[in-house]
This record gives C-alpha cells, structure tokens and sequence, in this order.
C-alpha cells in the first residue's frame, strides 16, 4: 500500500528523501505532533524487561539516528523508538550514495557505516517527556582503538537519559564490528557493558547471518551476562532473488526480502534460548500478519524500519489494529499470552 506523498519522496535520493522526513517529523513533533495517531487497546499493552509499553510495536535503529524527531515517531503509534546507532564520536559515515530502493521487491539496501552526529550532541535532544518507551542504540567509532570502551562510554551516557540501551554489534557496515558476535570478544563485551548499565535495561542486536553453532554461542553468553532482551536480527548480507537494478549494491538488506530469513533467525534463537531471555523480532516485518506470526513465533516485541519507506505513516496504526484483531479472534486477552504460542 503507498501513501500520498510517496511519488514526491521517490523523486529524491533515498538519502536526502530520509532526511527531508525526519526534518518533518522533527517539527510536527515540536508542535506537538496535531492529529498525531494511537491504537488504544489494553490487550496491546505489554511488559518487557522491567519496561512498560503500550503496546509491542517499535521503531528500529537507524530511523533517527540522532535522535530529532522521537516525538513526531511516538506520535505516529510506536510504543517504542529506538535512536542511533550512535557513537561517542561523530562520525560522515561511508561514502554516498550509500542508500538505495529496490521498489520492485519492497526492499533497502544501505552501507551507511554509523553516520551521526555523536552521543552528546544526540543526548541534548533528546525529550524530557515522551508519549512511549525511548531505547538508544550504540556502536563503536570505525577508527576506534578500542571499541569495548566505545561500547562502555556509549552504555554510560545512554543510562541517564533511556529507559533502555542496546549493544549494536550487527551491523555489516564497519569493518570486523560483526566480530563482536563470538567467542571470548562477546562475552568480554557483555561483561564490560553490563557492569556499565546498572539496573538499565540492557539489549543485544545480532545479524541475521547467524550459524546455528554462533547462534548456541550468543544465546549461552547473553543469558549467562544476565542481559534484558535480544534484538533479531539486522540486515543480512545475503541476497535472495530481487528483481530490482539495485540488487548488486553492496551493504545491508532489508525489508520484505528478508522475512524469510528473519522468521527462521527467531525461530532458532527460540530453540537456544529455550525462552529464557526476551525475544525482538525485526526484519521484513510490514503488517500486522506478520507482526503476530512473529509474536506467536516467540517474539515479545517486534520493529520495523523499511515497510514504512514504502507504506507510509499510516503503517504503525494499521499494524496495530490488525494485531488486536487477531489477538480477538485467537481468544487472547494480551500480547502476553500469545508470545510463543504458536
């Protein structure tokens, strides 16, 4: 489904056509977002470490970056927004073009490679008061001597300011940082960053290209690390069949691609985790269909980025009112009950 301003927005660059976006919602947000949109349905509303949302539906990373517009993003229906990836130092990113459509399979490919303005430029924006549950995303600086400190300054920071954080080391874009994912570099990250959130609640995001023998790995580590939740997955690097000119772009791809391979990434996790941590599903997540199979998959919270490049702003309510639909129609009283049941 498209939306109206969808043929303006495609005649940009995918780049300059975010930015233009986020601009928007930066300044309905400081307006106070009128006409702003919500889903009120008490069986939406969920508990996930420790955290209370009114319902299970979040923005992923990589949306708003820098943290400008999450008052015109909560205003749209989100329960939660995630800001970043951000680091300690500002960082351009990777060369542009670096993001690009593939219209014809409802798909991304991007290699933005962190670009943000920095964690203390982002903490200063960001609001004081918020219409839903605020998460900041952090990573490493590319030159980074030692990135574990990156990971640990960001974790630091983000504690006075989010209701959670999450340790992003999923990204294909920055050279070795998907080496974070294994072994005794993992579990070193886990410690160092733990120790550094406190009581915040502490997330984990992983790639989707995950063996069954990292994926044991990861799930042994961030139970035994006693982290909060953990986000499945990010864009992968593989690459189905696509129809679009763009499918050879080098990066991360996302959207309806992708939720094959996602599906199964939550479904494995599942099995390793043997329910003990939090699941968050993300990837080619775009209606509210697929935004329950994954809940009744094992997912306690979902995210969603690319599905709303193509169906608009309206995507979010629309998720949610199907999702409360099907939880009628199944017999379930919550969200809750549904996590797992399928």
């Amino acid at each position: 489904m498209s939306f109206p301003m969808r043929p303006a927005l495609f005649a940009l660059d995918a780049e300059r056509a975010h930015r233009l976006t986020i601009r928007s919602l930066a300044v309905w947000g400081r307006l106070g977002a009128p006409g702003g949109r919500s889903v009120s349905d008490n069986r939406l509303a969920t508990r996930v470490a420790g955290l209370d949302f009114a319902n299970p539906l979040g923005l992923a990373a990589g949306v708003d970056k820098d943290g400008e517009a999450v008052t015109g993003l909560h205003a749209l229906g989100f329960g939660a927004v995630e800001v970043g990836t951000l680091t300690p130092l500002p960082q351009p990113g990777n060369p542009k073009p670096r993001l690009f459509r593939l219209v014809e399979d409802e798909a991304v490919i991007n290699r933005m490679g962190f670009n943000n303005g920095g964690l203390d430029a982002a903490l200063k924006r960001l609001p004081a008061q918020r219409a839903g549950v605020l998460g900041l995303n952090v990573g490493a600086n590319k030159d980074a001597a030692d990135r574990v400190a990156d990971y640990v300054a960001g974790v630091s920071a983000a504690a006075r300011v989010a209701d959670y954080v999450t340790i992003n080391v999923s990204s294909p874009n920055t050279p070795g940082l998907r080496d974070l994912q294994h072994g005794s570099a993992l579990r070193d990250l886990l410690a160092a960053t733990r120790a550094a959130a406190g009581t915040l609640p502490l997330f984990l995001k992983v790639a989707p290209d995950l063996d069954h023998a990292a994926i044991d790995d990861i799930a042994a580590a961030v139970i035994d690390h006693r982290l909060d939740a953990l986000i499945i997955g990010n864009t992968t690097i593989s690459r189905p069949a696509l129809a679009s000119p763009n499918a050879g772009q080098a990066g991360g791809l996302s959207g309806a691609p992708l939720a094959a391979l996602a599906r199964q990434k939550l479904a494995e996790f599942r099995t390793a985790t043997g329910g003990a941590i939090p699941l968050i599903a993300v990837g080619g997540i775009g209606s509210g269909a697929e935004a329950y199979a994954r809940i009744r998959a094992g997912a306690s919270l979902v995210q969603l980025y690319s599905a709303m490049v193509y169906a608009g702003p309206g995507l979010p309510v629309r998720i949610l009112k199907d999702l409360a639909a099907l939880l009628g129609r199944d017999g379930y009283g919550s969200i809750t009950e549904a996590v797992g049941a399928g």
